[in-house]
């Protein structure tokens, strides 16, 4: 099951997010970018982050642009009621967003945008991984080519 983290400071969104989406998806929420940095520290296995952008202290750019470096992993979903190309390609330059959507959403592009960034999460992973695993095979066959030399 995809785990996906919500942040919102309106708790109204949460709820609805979470009673739409609660049987498709394993959710998390938080009312802040404080407490969804916690949720991320303690719940390594979120795998997308949706953050609204005008939050309270810290906007959601602000926020996938925090978590880069630690968190690099998650594919990040940003959601505003706003409409700003700033924003925009702010949230693609700095935050490394995958979407970006309006509020109100539809619960069918929601659930779209959130199965489709799974799925590159996944090819990323499923990437590293062979890479790792290419590269430990390259070494070990370069140390096999090099002791049949010595040989």
């Amino acid at each position: 099951m995809i785990t996906v983290l919500y942040i919102d400071d309106e708790p109204q969104n949460l709820i609805s997010f979470k009673a739409s989406f609660r049987r498709d998806f394993n959710v998390f929420t938080a009312e802040s970018a404080e407490e969804g940095k916690k949720l991320l520290d303690a719940n390594k296995q979120i795998q997308v982050i949706l953050s609204d952008q005008r939050m309270p202290k810290t906007t959601g750019i602000e926020f996938f642009e925090s978590i880069l470096e630690e968190y690099p992993d998650p594919i990040r979903i940003l959601i505003t009621g706003y409409t700003d190309i700033n924003a925009v390609v702010d949230a693609i330059n700095r935050g490394q967003v995958y979407k970006y959507l309006t509020k109100p959403w539809s619960d069918s592009d929601i659930r779209n945008f959130i199965e489709k960034a799974f799925e590159v999460y996944k090819l990323r992973k499923d990437n590293k991984e062979l890479t790792e695993k290419l590269l430990y095979l390259n070494d070990k066959l370069e140390f096999l080519a090099r002791q049949s030399l010595l040989s």
